[in-house]
Order: structure tokens, then C-alpha cells, then sequence
């Protein structure tokens, strides 16, 4: 298993409401390198500004991996979804994610979907909101297999969308999709709120699982609630679980001391889990 953080890359504009590391990624990944991670989770929104042959250069000269690129702000900071009745901008959304899935591609990453697939909307019915997101599926998919990159639904829970809210609705979806290359991923947060174990969730959908979000139950790093992750990370590891865990949460009090808690809350726990330590 990799332990990572969760980076905005310098195409997202700073907010508060970004769940990652924000600033120049020479000083980002150094400072996550030095507290110990194996690697880091891109949150982007414009891959076209970035100088990716550079971005993967610093992340190798640091020994870090790239486990993911994230499509959250895409929808975040630009308002762009599969499910949006303007054609226009449902196609500029699957142009948006299918440039992540490139800019994943050349640094060896997963893409996510999570809220760029949009919502539920009165004036639209389901079956149309589902009939849209289902073709942005297949065609991020379809553009993503080829180029060797695996595309994980996110669920999300109805404080952020109504569409796809647990893992039977989003494993349901992966199955009308039918693309090898589309399966799941978990966030524990969203879980934790939408399922009705969280614990049995993890063991019943472990086989579609490629992914995992972590941050305590009030999306703060791990440690500052009563999530157990004791437990948690117990639990995938007992479903055979050993590919990347990252931090999604808020940047409170600050990314570096986020970062250092994080660690310091995860570590020991890893360690008696998986056999893991903090690089050194």
C-alpha cells in the first residue's frame, strides 16, 4: 500500500474549500516528501497550463508516486457536469475529465468522478440526467482505456450531489456503463454518512474498489474526530486492499500541520496493519 496527500496543482485557484495542499508543487511535493508520504493525488482543473513532463519530474526526483488525478473542481471552480441540460457544456465537461485522463496517463495515474457528473434536477427527469452521465461515462472510458488509465466513480453524499450517493447506486452504474476500465473508488467520509455500516460497505464492494479517500468524520485530517480508523484501515486490509490511501480534507489550521497530523495519526496504525513506515 502508498500513503499520499491530496495536491491542488498551481491551475486551481486557492480557496479554502480545496481539500488539498495548495502552492508551487516544487515546494508541495518537497514538504509532503519530507514528512514521509509515498505520493500525492493531483487535484486539477486545467492540465494544459501545466508543464507535465516538469510536474513528473518533481514528483520523481522526490520518490513520490502520483496515484490519482481528481476532477472534482472541474465541476468545484468551473461549474462544468455531465448532467448539465446545455449540451454545450456537458460536452466541454467530458473534454475537460478526458484532458485529465491524458494528463493521468503521462504521470502513470487513476482519474476520479466525482462531482463533475452532476446532479438531479427538477425540471430534467432522472432517467435523462442518468442517460447523459451514462454516455460521459462510456466516452471517458473509452477514450481512457487505450491510454491504459482507470477511471473510478466516486460516491458522494447528498450534502454535495443527489445523484450516485452510495456504493450500490454507483456500482449499479458501473454495471449499465459495462467498460472494464470504470469501476469504484471509497471515500470514507461520504461512506460514513451514506451507508449503513461503513465497515460492511468496504467488505461487500471491495472487488470494484481501486481507490480510497480518507479524512476523520467532519472531513478534517484524521485524528481531529472519532472516525476509527483503527478499524477502517483494518477492514481494507482484510479485503485484500493494498493500493493507495489519500488524504481529502480541509487544509484547518494550516496544510502543513494537516499534513504532519495526518501522518502522525495514520502512521502507527499502518505500520501494525500493512508493516508500512513513513519514508525516511
Amino acid at each position: 500500500m502508498r500513503f499520499c496527500y491530496q495536491v491542488a496543482t498551481p491551475d486551481v485557484a486557492v480557496a479554502d474549500s480545496v481539500t488539498a495542499y495548495q502552492g508551487p508543487l516544487q515546494k508541495t511535493f518537497g514538504d509532503l516528501a519530507a514528512i514521509g508520504y509515498d505520493g500525492v493525488e493531483l487535484m486539477t482543473v486545467d492540465p494544459d497550463r501545466l508543464n507535465w513532463a516538469e510536474v513528473k519530474k518533481t514528483a520523481d526526483d522526490l520518490g513520490l508516486a502520483v496515484g490519482l488525478v481528481c476532477s472534482g473542481e472541474i465541476f468545484g471552480q468551473l461549474s462544468l457536469s455531465f448532467a448539465d441540460p446545455d449540451p454545450g457544456r456537458r460536452a466541454e465537461a467530458v473534454a475537460r475529465v478526458k484532458r485529465l485522463v491524458e494528463f493521468a496517463a503521462a504521470l502513470g495515474a487513476k482519474v476520479n468522478i466525482g462531482r463533475v457528473r452532476g446532479q438531479y434536477r427538477p425540471d430534467i427527469p432522472a432517467r435523462q440526467t442518468e442517460e447523459w452521465a451514462v454516455e460521459a461515462f462510456r466516452a471517458v472510458s473509452d477514450h481512457a482505456a487505450p491510454l491504459g488509465v482507470d477511471v473510478a466513480l466516486e460516491s458522494v453524499t447528498i450534502l454535495q450531489t443527489n445523484f450516485i450517493n452510495t456504493l450500490a447506486q454507483a456500482r449499479e452504474m458501473a454495471e449499465t456503463v459495462a467498460r472494464p476500465n470504470f469501476s469504484l473508488m471509497m471515500d470514507v467520509f461520504h461512506m460514513n454518512i451514506e451507508e449503513r455500516d461503513l465497515f460492511q460497505a468496504i467488505r461487500d464492494y471491495a472487488e470494484e474498489n481501486i481507490h480510497v479517500h480518507l479524512s476523520d468524520n467532519n472531513r478534517r485530517y484524521p485524528g481531529n474526530c472519532g472516525l476509527d480508523f483503527a478499524r477502517v484501515i483494518q477492514c481494507f486490509h482484510d479485503t485484500g486492499y493494498d493500493g493507495f490511501f489519500c488524504t481529502e480534507i480541509f487544509q484547518s489550521p494550516s496544510m502543513e500541520e494537516c499534513a504532519k497530523r495526518s501522518m502522525a495519526h495514520l502512521a502507527p496504525i499502518f505500520k501494525r496493519v500493512y508493516g508500512w513506515e513513513p519514508r525516511g
